[in-house]
């Protein structure tokens, strides 16, 4: 079988290190180039070590009108911004486009400028034509549009961990749906490789902190999603954490069980919704999970309680923020997309201890 041909734009980025660790072991795949705005002629090994002999390849100028371009498949591991200009070019050159930020996770141009303004950037789309087109990636639930899909945009972090915590409970009707909370926290590497004064190791050894309260934009994904998962619009409190750790997220998850609802209830209801995800894990009342069950893997694990004396479901959701929050979920639609077996090149334990 021909191997996909695969390019990776900012593939100097911990976005762009881990899809370059899955496609060089995937079996239908092949990185063809690697491309970047910092480093030019750098073998991606120099940047990251652990790589040498494995991948060699060096980092091109993404801006080079010489550069190669006869890919598969193109995956953007760059800000947001990026992706919705240059798009357009891959696509004209036959190429499929997985993109990691929010530029192509909305289907109109009316939702994409909220989600613009809770990142500071403007809030006019650079190719609103393409919006309708895209699908949203988080393939446990669009499996079927991503498969007929030219233009992929990679779910949010913290999305993914929301609404696969989520989802079972509203499309099985057991929590009201103005009762959501999701209180969430993720490593420091979440905040991409470029430094900054606050993840500066003095400043985040032994600290962690709430930001962006109720101002987060990976809110308008999720608030979407679950909404479709209900079938009504709703709203969501949503507050994220940094915390000192390097990669995952673990989202505790509160809604108000309606009568008759119980853990165990709650606990069929989610293995019946997943029973036949491969990197979905549910686990029942009472059970512990930790980051480091998922760390370096594609899974998301949920434990799945309730607590009688408040009536509350408590779901616990953990990715790794990383792979199933990134890299992980971009080969993942990269192997529907291509009409591959979904787990090729993913099927790999977490990372103990």
């Amino acid at each position: 079988m021909k191997k996909i041909r695969a390019a990776i734009i900012g593939a100097g980025g911990y976005g762009g290190c881990g899809a370059t660790e899955l496609l060089i072991g995937h079996p239908n795949a092949q990185i063809v180039a690697l491309f970047d705005q910092q480093d030019i002629g750098r073998p991606i090994s120099d940047l990251y070590p652990h790589l040498k002999g494995f991948c060699d390849l060096p980092l091109l100028d993404a801006n080079d009108p010489n550069r190669p371009e006869d890919f598969d498949v193109v995956f953007f591991s760059t800000p947001d911004g990026v992706g919705q200009i240059e798009a357009r070019h891959w696509l004209s050159k036959s190429s499929k486009v997985i993109d990691y930020s929010g530029d192509f996770r909305f289907n109109n141009a009316d939702t994409y400028r909220g989600y613009a303004s809770r990142i500071g950037k403007s809030g006019e789309h650079a190719s609103p034509d393409l919006l309708p087109e895209a699908v949203y990636g988080l393939a446990e639930l669009h499996r079927k549009e991503i498969a007929g899909a030219r233009v992929v945009g990679n779910p949010g972090c913290f999305a993914v961990s929301c609404i696969l915590g989520l989802a079972p409970a509203l499309k099985a009707g057991l929590i009201a749906t103005d009762s959501i909370i999701c209180d969430s926290k993720t490593g420091v590497s979440g905040a991409g490789k470029k430094p900054a004064p606050n993840f500066h190791y003095p400043a985040r050894y032994d600290a962690m902190n709430a930001y962006r309260i109720s101002g987060h934009q990976h809110v308008y994904e999720i608030e979407r999603e679950l909404g479709l998962a209900a079938g009504e619009e709703l709203k969501i409190t949503f507050t994220p954490h940094v915390i000192p750790l390097c990669r995952g997220i673990l989202s505790t998850i509160y809604g108000n069980l309606k009568q008759g609802q119980s853990a165990e209830s709650a606990f069929e209801a989610y293995r019946a919704f997943y029973k036949d995800e491969a990197f979905v894990r549910v686990f029942g009342p009472g059970s512990t999970i930790t980051s480091t069950d998922v760390r370096g893997s594609n899974f998301c694990n949920i434990s799945v309680n309730a607590d009688p004396r408040t009536g509350k479901l408590i779901v616990v959701s953990i990715i790794d923020n990383l792979m199933k929050g990134q890299a992980g979920s971009a080969v993942q639609n990269m192997n529907i997309m291509f009409g591959l077996e979904e787990t090729s090149g993913l099927l790999r334990p977490g990372q103990y201890p």
